[in-house]
């Protein structure tokens, strides 16, 4: 034991020289856009809870009737004695969300990519992967027996040469329908031409996207259009819809059916909590009667992008919540979280090995429960530290 605590300390040494060790701030309130950290009030912008419903009133109702009428826990994997109405009643609600025949639940989104490459194809097939795409579709690929291909970020050059070379019995283009760090919409719309040319089918990973981003807030596939060109889409509940936990696949019913056969997350894994379920059809409810929390953080997102330019910063990303700030140096972003906390704004800086090396950044995620308010505090001071920094 004493070998193994040295040669961990002497790693985590290295990680803090380097600028890149990361604590975890306590929060003392519920999720929100102003929240309680160190014991002071702060503005949060850390978080994914892009429609603002992690505190939503009619959403903690519906999670607490469930408990009354479904129980707090199921105790049992889905296919022994853990699969309840509600189970299937959620699964229908994504299916039709997404445009898709079947649905099926995982307790996150990391354990349905875990679980979707290694059920679904062979060493007799290949898979093609964007080089920035999310750990959990990394960490998914690297179980199955398919040849292994990636290609250079959104480079639709790169990845028909590797189509066009491959021999494998079936191609599947895997990507993030939004990359986290960068903000950036995967181009689908290439993608779809290319896996029509190349018989290929398309899988997203939608879990920044979700809920909120197309003209009907039903993903990277409705904001290029091509939602019903996209074979597999994996997301997750833990972000827009509600910020809870658990994920699903969205798919033909063949893909679906073997996933529950065959995928190990899903048959080793216990069932979602019934107030989560309950909670979770509740926010498709309230996400399908209106877009109003989904115009509203289209425009805070439209005014924060514009302002933060203005002010000089460099940004990443299209028309997303998520603004990757550019500073570079990983030491001087995290100083600027710390500055930028000190003055009531609650971000948090990425660096190596989240995001490539000298590329480090502060992430701002916008929420539609950001009051205008909020927005203009968080540019105010982003320009004080921006000067104190020479950044700007």
């Amino acid at each position: 034991m004493e070998d193994i605590k040295k040669i961990l300390n002497e790693q985590m040494d290295s990680i803090k020289e380097a600028g890149t060790f990361k604590t975890e701030r306590v929060i003392e309130t519920p999720q929100e856009t102003e929240i309680n950290v160190l014991g002071k009030s702060v503005i949060n912008f850390c978080a994914n809870n892009y429609l603002g419903l992690s505190n939503n009133s009619t959403i903690k109702k519906a999670a607490i009737k469930a408990i009354e009428e479904w129980g707090f826990g199921l105790s049992s994997v889905r296919f022994i004695c853990g699969t309840q109405t509600i189970h299937k009643d959620l699964e229908k609600i994504v299916s039709e969300f997404h445009s898709m025949e079947d649905t099926i639940l995982y307790s996150s989104c990391f354990d349905a990519n875990g679980g979707l490459f290694e059920t679904i194809l062979s060493k007799d097939d290949a898979v093609f992967s964007d080089e920035l795409n999310h750990a959990s579709i990394i960490d998914g690929i690297r179980l199955c027996k398919a040849e292994k291909n990636r290609y250079r970020h959104c480079d639709m050059n790169h990845l028909e040469e590797l189509l066009k070379t491959s021999n494998g019995r079936l191609k599947l283009i895997a990507t993030d329908g939004v990359f986290s760090m960068d903000g950036v919409v995967a181009p689908l719309k290439d993608i779809v031409l290319l896996a029509k040319k190349y018989n290929a089918l398309v899988m997203v990973d939608d879990c920044h996207a979700t809920g909120f981003l197309g003209k009907q807030g039903r993903g990277s596939g409705d904001y290029h259009n091509v939602l019903n060109e996209i074979d597999i889409i994996t997301s997750t509940f833990g972000k827009a819809l509600g910020g809870a936990s658990g994920g699903f696949i969205s798919s033909s019913k063949e893909i679906i059916e073997i996933l529950r056969q065959k995928s190990r997350p899903y048959l080793f894994s216990n069932s979602l909590a019934p107030p989560l379920v309950a909670a979770c059809i509740k926010v498709f409810e309230i996400i399908s009667e209106n877009y109003e929390h989904k115009n509203q953080l289209e425009k805070n997102t439209m005014h924060f992008r514009k302002e933060i330019k203005n002010i000089g910063f460099e940004i990443k990303g299209d028309n997303h919540p998520i603004v990757p700030i550019m500073i570079y140096d990983a030491k001087k972003a995290l100083m600027m979280s710390e500055k930028l906390l000190k003055r009531n704004i609650y971000v948090i800086a990425f660096s190596f090995p989240v995001v490539p090396e000298n590329e480090a950044r502060i992430r701002v995620q916008i929420s539609a429960s950001h009051s205008q308010e909020q927005i203009n505090k968080a540019l105010t001071a982003f320009k004080d530290v921006g000067k104190e920094l020479k950044i700007i």
